[in-house]
């Protein structure tokens, strides 16, 4: 095997700020979904969820079941923006957020895509929460 060492890079996180990462829920297999429930993480009746730590939301000042519309920050200063995501205080890591995909693609430019693979870069996305457009939690 041929192994090799890359530094670790950290990405820097303005206040205000958390660090996204996009997952697939229980009744999902890739980007087929089956259902509104996620078992695995005790989510119910709905995918336009955004799973924050409850101390960063108390420091940022988002109440469990409130609404809320994710923006992702890139270098292009393109605005991207996914609308009326209901937060779920939930145990992620301090400083980061989770939601499920393809609801959240969205937030990710079309051209940031690993090196090798092409795959889209959707697990280290820096996101703002914004006053919501929207309310829907359909689907």
């Amino acid at each position: 095997a041929n192994f090799t060492a890359a530094p670790v890079e950290y990405p820097e996180l303005p206040d205000g700020r958390l660090l996204l990462q996009t997952l697939r829920s229980h009744d999902q297999y890739n980007t087929t979904i089956y259902g509104l429930n996620d078992r695995y993480r005790g989510i119910k009746g709905g995918r336009r969820i955004v799973m924050v730590n409850p101390e960063d939301a108390a420091a940022l000042g988002l109440a469990d079941g409130a609404y809320t519309d994710l923006v992702s920050e890139w270098k292009d200063g393109v605005e991207r923006r996914a609308e009326g995501f209901r937060i779920v205080h939930y145990p992620t890591a301090r400083g980061c957020a989770a939601a499920y995909y393809p609801e959240t693609n969205v937030l990710v430019p079309l051209d940031s895509t690993a090196d090798t693979s092409n795959t889209p870069a959707s697990k280290s996305v820096v996101i703002r929460f914004e006053e919501p457009r929207s309310t829907s939690d359909s689907g």
